[in-house]
């Protein structure tokens, strides 16, 4: 049950660090953090709690990234709901917090979209469709390949975290115009439910199914690449045969936080 509770925390603060910088910060009179504040703080999210929580839960805090990990073979099936659950609650609480928060300002109106991702009328620039689609699973699997390949065993241990809060900004640098950036329907979920109106829910179904379709896609791609060659015998025999050679692959760890394979259930 610890690693759900972490999953419920870390989720939590992705949605509050994330969502909150982009509903109380990023347009604040004079002083406002614009897109690459907001960027940097959903980089920061991930890779605090990566720290923090990577010990415990392997520090997901995406349904998408779970269903990458699974689907690479690093995290168990018998899991993999109730990591989702706990990610999705503690983002619906976080979205429920931000709310309180924010609608102690004067003037506060959730007709702003409150941090939800859309497309079309609902894209901060009017992306189409077919634009946020293409932005979402192309985006989440890189995100995956960046994930499964620092926390490689073959990677420096312990930098895993840095390169994924990273990847993160740069997504959100991206694709804030495109969608305001999902790549974690746990996120995207969070805020829908407090935006008003109906449309970030109406749009939810793009942010679930692109993520998880992305994330899959990376793992799948992270398993050709990451195949090895190596040679198994001696370059040179008496009958001049050529060297046997064998295909291995290198078991990888879904503990983002160590980025090594170190505990289970489980980046």
């Amino acid at each position: 049950m610890k690693q759900y509770g972490a999953e419920f925390l870390g989720t939590f603060w992705l949605v509050l660090g994330g969502c909150g910088s982009a509903v109380l910060s990023a347009a604040f009179p004079g002083l406002g953090i614009g897109f690459h504040g907001v960027a940097l703080a959903f980089g920061l999210t991930v890779l605090t709690m990566a720290y923090a929580i990577g010990p415990i839960s392997g520090c997901h805090l995406n349904p998408a990234v779970s269903f990458g990990l699974w689907a690479s073979g690093r995290f168990p099936v018998n899991q993999l709901m109730p990591y989702i659950v706990a990610q999705v609650v503690g983002a619906v609480a976080a979205g429920g917090v931000l709310y309180l928060i924010a609608s102690g300002a004067p003037g506060f109106d959730v007709a702003g979209g409150f941090a939800s991702n859309g497309y079309g009328d609902h894209s901060p620039g009017g992306y189409s469709l077919l634009s946020a689609l293409v932005a979402e699973v192309v985006m989440t699997m890189f995100f995956m390949l960046v994930i499964l390949g620092s926390t490689d065993k073959r990677a420096p241990a312990g930098f895993a975290p840095i390169a994924i809060g990273l990847a993160l900004t740069l997504i959100h640098l991206i694709t804030i115009p495109v969608t305001n950036t999902s790549v974690n329907p746990a996120r995207s979920t969070g805020v829908a439910l407090f935006s008003g109106g109906g449309w970030a829910v109406s749009q939810l179904w793009l942010f679930w199914i692109a993520p998880i379709a992305g994330a899959l896609c990376g793992a799948a791609l992270y398993r050709l690449i990451a195949t090895e060659e190596a040679v198994a015998a001696p370059a040179g025999t008496r009958s001049g045969a050529h060297p046997e050679r064998r295909v291995r692959h290198v078991r990888e760890g879904s503990d983002i936080g160590r980025g090594q394979n170190t505990r289970k259930p489980s980046t």
